[in-house]
């Protein structure tokens, strides 16, 4: 059941049940610690509708999805399979369909890749739904910042400059730039574990072991990958 058919005392945006069993707010005040800012708007942006600090983020109904993105994605915290399909929210989700309808709904996916931080996220509808260290170009070899899309896959690529092999290959730049796993020698050493949350790569974007399959199998050709600096 949304949101739009619930009981909202203090139309804040947040259905009494809601505030009453995940959110903890109260149901009859739209500001419950009175600073001046919606309970829902609050949540929303991270912080704690009860107190001056940043909210600690729960999962009410176990289905993955924590309750402040069930809220972006107008889904039900109580409920885990919000349209009764048979597949939880978050599994939607990730899929990049709507868990609100079961009609087949395409949500689209993004990556997301912060180089002050050394991190990317999965996004889904530009809400980031995960986020992962990676290492990216060092001085003088910077991953370039901006808007591009995977333009080519391969599950093994091999690097001829570099003379090593770069699994879970993304190709996202006319000038070279992918996204790939760790680099591993032909004699099968991976390099730069250690070096994740670094900036030491020629300019690629390396992630660590498992999680870059992970988001080689989640992005199709056409994904847009958007690379900034903070």
């Amino acid at each position: 059941m949304l949101a739009a058919s619930l009981l909202d005392t203090d139309s804040d945006g947040l259905p009494d049940i809601w505030e009453e069993q995940v959110f903890h707010t109260n149901p009859t005040k739209p500001d419950t610690d009175q600073d001046g800012f919606l309970d829902r708007a609050e949540i929303l942006s991270g912080h704690d509708p009860l107190g001056p600090k940043k909210i600690v983020d729960q999962d009410a109904d176990r289905d993955q999805l924590v309750d402040r993105l069930e809220l972006l994605f107008t889904t039900d915290p109580l409920v885990a399979d919000t349209d009764s399909d048979g597949h939880r929210d978050f599994d939607e989700i990730y899929a990049g369909y709507s868990p609100t309808t079961t009609d087949p709904v395409i949500l689209p996916k993004s990556l997301y890749i912060r180089l002050a931080t050394q991190r990317m996220e999965q996004r889904v509808m530009n809400i980031p739904i995960s986020s992962q260290l990676v290492s990216s170009g060092k001085s003088g070899m910077a991953t370039p910042i901006g808007t591009y899309k995977v333009l080519s896959k391969h599950p093994r690529a091999w690097s001829n400059s570099a003379k090593l092999w770069m699994p879970y290959w993304m190709h996202f730049s006319g000038r070279g730039h992918g996204i790939h796993e760790l680099p591993e020698w032909p004699g099968g050493r991976k390099e730069g574990q250690a070096h994740l949350g670094k900036p030491v790569s020629h300019g690629c974007v390396r992630l660590g072991i498992g999680i870059a399959k992970k988001i080689y199998d989640w992005s199709p050709v056409g994904t847009p990958i958007v690379v900034v600096k903070r």
